[in-house]
C-alpha cells in the first residue's frame, strides 16, 4: 500500500508538470515577475494626485419609498443589506423606467459604492435592470478622459481607506458626499492607467488558473488515494 501511495504521489508531480505545460502553451502562465515588470514606473515625485470630487459628479438613484416596493417580484431594488448579493425587495417596471429616464442612473462599468454600513464596498455595475437605494449607494460619474472605471475600481478596493474617510458617531458609519469628494487618489496618465489595469487583470487570470489547477489536482489525488485504500 505504501508503494502504491508513493506511486500516486509521483503521478501528482507528473500531472502538475503536464498541466503547467498546457497552461504555458495556452499563454495563461506568464511569469508574475514579467507582468510586474511591465507596470509603468512612477516618476520620482510620484504620480499626481487628485480629489475624487474633481473627476466627476457623485450621483445616486431617485429615492424609493417603502410603499413603492414589494417582496414578490419586478426590478431588483438593492439596499445596503443586499448590495452585492441577492435583492429581497423589488419595484415595478413602470416606476423603474420612469425614474431611470428622469433621474441619475449608473452606466454599465461604473463603480457603485456603499456609503453606509460596509463603507466603500465597491461593485462594478453590470448593466442589468436594477435600482439602488439613494444616498446609501452612490457612484462617481467620472470623466473617462481623466480616470478609467477599471482603474478606479482597483483604487477603491485596494488603496482607499474608506473607514477613515467616513463619519462616525451615528448608529451606522456613513460616507457623505463631501467626505467622498475630499478623498485624494494617485492618478497616472490614461496610458499608464490602462497598463496597470491590464497587468493586474493578467495577474488575476494567472492566479485563477493556478487555483483551478490546484483544485483539479487535489480532486485527482483524493480519488487516487481513496481507490488505493479501499
Amino acid at each position: 500500500m505504501l508503494r502504491e501511495i508513493e506511486s500516486l504521489l509521483s503521478q501528482r508531480k507528473i500531472l502538475q508538470h503536464f498541466i503547467t505545460k498546457i497552461l504555458q502553451k495556452a499563454g495563461l502562465t506568464q511569469s508574475i515577475h514579467s507582468l510586474i515588470a511591465s507596470l509603468p514606473t512612477p516618476p520620482k515625485h510620484g504620480w499626481d494626485t487628485i480629489k475624487l470630487g474633481e473627476i466627476g459628479k457623485i450621483c445616486m438613484c431617485k429615492r424609493i419609498m417603502k410603499h413603492e416596493t414589494n417582496e414578490s417580484g419586478g426590478i431588483p431594488f438593492y439596499k445596503i443589506g443586499t448590495f452585492g448579493g441577492k435583492a429581497d425587495s423589488y419595484i415595478s417596471q413602470d416606476l423603474y423606467e420612469n425614474y431611470k429616464a428622469k433621474y441619475p442612473y449608473p452606466k454599465q462599468g461604473q463603480i457603485l459604492i456603499s456609503a453606509a454600513g460596509t463603507l466603500g464596498k465597491s461593485i462594478i455595475f453590470n448593466g442589468e435592470d436594477s435600482y439602488f437605494q439613494d444616498s446609501n449607494i452612490v457612484w462617481i460619474d467620472n470623466n473617462q478622459n481623466k480616470a478609467l472605471d477599471r482603474f478606479l475600481y482597483l483604487l477603491y478596493i485596494n488603496v482607499i481607506d474608506w473607514r477613515r474617510a467616513g463619519t462616525k458617531g451615528g448608529i451606522i458609519e456613513r460616507l457623505y458626499n463631501n467626505n467622498i469628494k475630499a478623498i485624494k487618489i494617485p492618478l497616472p496618465p490614461l496610458e499608464a492607467q490602462e497598463k496597470i489595469v491590464q497587468a493586474i487583470e493578467r495577474i488575476e487570470l494567472t492566479i485563477n488558473a493556478a487555483k483551478e489547477r490546484k483544485e483539479i489536482l487535489q480532486s485527482k489525488i483524493s480519488s487516487y488515494i481513496k481507490n488505493a485504500l479501499c
